[in-house]
């Protein structure tokens, strides 16, 4: 299927919006994933092909185990375990899974990744970790104080903007990026369950 600003406060209201998921601590524990990969920052953002515009903003973190902190977002899958925005058991498949749910008839995903140090990776998963859940249109703001307040990060700017935290991003330097487009339907509802049946037969193989 696939083809290969800053706000100075957030009102109360808004952030009441925020929708708080926390799972078990054994359910985290079974969805954990440690990558073989070196500690890495990947961010993910969701471009509209008609217009370039930035719909959505992602950080996979890969530090001692690989989870995506998507903030407001809507993928789920049964094989993963989420608290407060960080999804947890980030496999390969799940990987492509999250993918394929965004990049569709409308939008593209741009994928940027960096290694870093295990150091700077450790700091980005405990702030990850410690953000809580984000409120729906303020993916772009959590993403963006996150990076800027890594070392190595600091010019990416405070901003409401995913494409803009995107256009920052690439100007650092050693920054691995690809674009990922696809032809699903907007209609994500039948590639989730898509997903999910992949997922069972492949645990049951």
């Amino acid at each position: 299927m696939r083809r290969a600003f800053a706000a100075l406060a957030i009102p109360l209201a808004l952030a009441a919006c925020a929708e708080s998921k926390w799972a078990p601590d054994a359910d985290v524990q079974r969805a954990a994933y440690v990558s073989p990969e070196p500690p890495s920052i990947t961010l993910y953002t969701a471009i509209r092909n008609s217009n370039g515009e930035g719909g959505h903003s992602a950080i996979l973190v890969n530090s001692g185990q690989r989870v995506m902190f998507d903030p407001a977002g809507t993928w789920w899958h049964t094989n993963t375990a989420e608290r407060n925005d960080v999804i947890f058991g980030m496999t390969p498949t799940m990987l492509d899974f999250y993918i394929d749910y965004h990049a569709r008839e409308t939008y593209h995903v741009v994928e940027q990744k960096i290694y870093v140090s295990p150091e700077v990776a450790a700091l980005a998963m405990a702030k990850v970790q410690a953000n809580g859940a984000v409120p729906k249109a303020m993916c772009g703001s959590n993403v963006s104080n996150i990076l800027n307040d890594l070392p190595g990060f600091e010019s990416i700017p405070q901003t409401f903007y995913p494409a803009k935290i995107m256009r920052a991003f690439e100007k650092l330097p050693n920054v691995q990026s690809r674009k990922i487009y696809d032809d699903d339907s907007d209609d994500n509802t039948e590639l989730l369950a898509a997903q999910a049946r992949a997922a069972a037969a492949l645990a049951g193989n």
